[in-house]
């Protein structure tokens, strides 16, 4: 990560916004979050405020937000975080900086689905209505959504780390799963939006299911199988059919055998992630290791 050397404080954001949205400067500023590229400012109690603090390609990934979700927003059937506002770089924060609306909720991984089948078909309504073909300008993705072949360093890499931190207790079976996975055919179909980095943080939850999708910075557009691998990590056992039953058009076994493998990809990379966070570590975050772990247990059994 690189984090900004300038410190973002509730009296910046009041800067910034007063500066370029003066409109917007008397509403209360605090907190909201920080993830891995931006920090999440809360502006009065329906606006949010992301600013850019680690990784050089927060930037870009901003823009690409506020130019393409507010056309997406309309047709999706549960709430996205929708930029309102763009702020330009500045001597005072030389990054661009978005103002979107504020999706209420509790990030998956912090309080997972109870009503399980009602949470399926509103994954699987949500993700028949994202998955359409995208426009030729549509923004390629960042390593999501291409040939799962293509993610196979990351995979060994991830799977000898988790190996040698005692994480994993059967690593033959996860490689069958991969294998079975990256040998499928590939997507040959039109290029369709993606979320690309449905993990359960940016999931959130109220009232048992799922009322919203936050952090759409690897929008892109390409195989559907990267999106449903999520159904691993989000739902509740024995709910895996009922999400296929809701989503259309039905995918085919190839498709659904690469989403196990995208969805292997993330279980390794949630499973460190989580390691790293217990042990205090930077970076970690120590509710990522649970549906992590619950995902590579549901994976492997899929193959035996």
């Amino acid at each position: 990560m690189t984090h900004v050397e300038i410190e973002i404080t509730a009296e910046l954001v009041r800067d910034l916004v007063r500066d370029q949205h003066p409109d917007l400067a008397d509403r209360p500023i605090w907190l909201g979050a920080r993830g891995w590229d931006n920090q999440l400012w809360r502006l009065g109690d329906d606006l949010a405020v992301r600013l850019p603090w680690a990784t050089g390609s927060a930037d870009a990934l901003l823009r690409k937000e506020h130019a393409w979700l507010p056309k997406l927003a309309p047709r999706l059937p549960l709430p996205i975080p929708v930029p309102q506002r763009l702020g330009e770089p500045t001597e005072r924060f030389p990054r661009p900086w978005i103002i979107t609306t504020w999706v209420p909720g509790t990030p998956a991984d912090l309080t997972p689905v109870t009503r399980a089948a009602e949470a399926a078909e509103s994954l699987a309504t949500f993700l028949t209505a994202l998955h359409q073909p995208a426009p030729s300008g549509a923004p390629a993705g960042r390593n999501r959504g291409g040939p799962l072949a293509d993610q196979a360093e990351g995979f060994a890499k991830g799977l000898t780390a988790a190996t040698e931190r005692g994480l994993i207790g059967d690593p033959d079976a996860v490689r069958a799963v991969w294998h079975d996975a990256v040998t499928a055919p590939q997507w040959t179909g039109p290029a369709l939006w993606l979320h690309a980095d449905l993990h359960p943080a940016n999931v959130l939850t109220t009232d048992g299911t799922f009322c919203g999708v936050i952090d759409f910075g690897d929008l892109c557009a390409g195989d559907p199988a990267c999106d449903l691998a999520a159904v691993w990590h989000l739902l509740p056992d024995d709910t895996i059919d009922d999400f296929y039953a809701a989503y259309q058009p039905t995918p085919d076994t190839a498709t659904m055998r690469r989403a196990r493998g995208w969805a292997l990809a993330r279980a390794l990379g949630g499973i460190l992630i989580g390691d790293a966070g217990v042990h205090g570590e930077p970076g970690g975050k120590p509710t990522w290791g649970p549906p992590a772990h619950a995902a590579l247990q549901r994976l492997i059994t899929t193959l035996r």
